[in-house]
């Protein structure tokens, strides 16, 4: 298979079809990761710019890259349900990937919205996952009337933020890492959706991933 090669499959989850957009890689394959896709309300989905270019460069990199699209989204059945059936789909996805894949750990990196659910996610499958990152991760109360509980995700998670974050506010965000001292990878100068730096922020997952499956082998 070409490093670009895709195709899209359709599972059955907890309401109905989940859509799945899978890239695989040229070559050895290292892994699954998971990438999540913003708010659906606001026009979100697994083609967004932010997803699309995290796929890209992790399939570049050897790792088959499974795209879910949220509840109502694409082919995917179901309402968009804020974060909760999101989180009940993600899990399925997951479940379906350890089938067909049994020899692959799986990672997870959300962003946006997504980031919130793989949280969720992550909180829901401790020590199960290969690796996690969250990009962008609301908590606390954000533009437009939505809320976004603090979660207890593993303390070994990346977590990188734009400085400027205008829909995801970082001091919302520090607030709720400081009592454990989390590390937060803050991006000077740029916005939620890392605008001019997001090639190298796909860096900087290529190489946390690459670092916790090294450390599992």
């Amino acid at each position: 298979m070409s490093s670009t090669e895709r195709e899209e499959v359709l599972i059955d989850g907890p309401v109905g079809r989940i859509q799945l957009l899978v890239d695989h890689p040229e070559g050895q394959t290292k892994g699954i990761v998971l990438v999540s896709h913003p708010q659906p309300l606001l026009g979100g989905s697994p083609r967004h710019v932010v997803p699309l270019t995290l796929a890209r460069q992790l399939c570049a990199n050897g790792w088959r890259v499974v795209r879910p699209s949220f509840r109502g989204v694409g082919l995917t059945d179901g309402e968009h349900d804020a974060g909760l059936g999101e989180t009940e789909d993600s899990l399925a996805v997951i479940e379906y990937l350890g089938r067909q894949y049994p020899q692959f750990p799986v990672s997870i990196v959300g962003f946006s919205f997504g980031a919130y659910v793989f949280a969720r996610v992550a909180c829901a499958l401790s020590g199960q996952l290969q690796a996690v990152a969250l990009l962008g991760l609301p908590v606390g109360d954000v533009p437009g009337g939505r809320h976004y509980p603090g979660l207890p995700v593993p303390t070994d998670c990346l977590l990188a933020h734009g400085e400027l974050d205008e829909m995801a506010p970082l001091a919302n965000l520090l607030q709720w890492a400081a009592p454990e001292h989390r590390s937060v990878s803050v991006h000077a100068g740029v916005n939620h959706f890392f605008k001019g730096c997001l090639n190298s922020v796909a860096d900087q997952v290529i190489t946390h991933l690459e670092q916790k499956r090294l450390s599992n082998l």
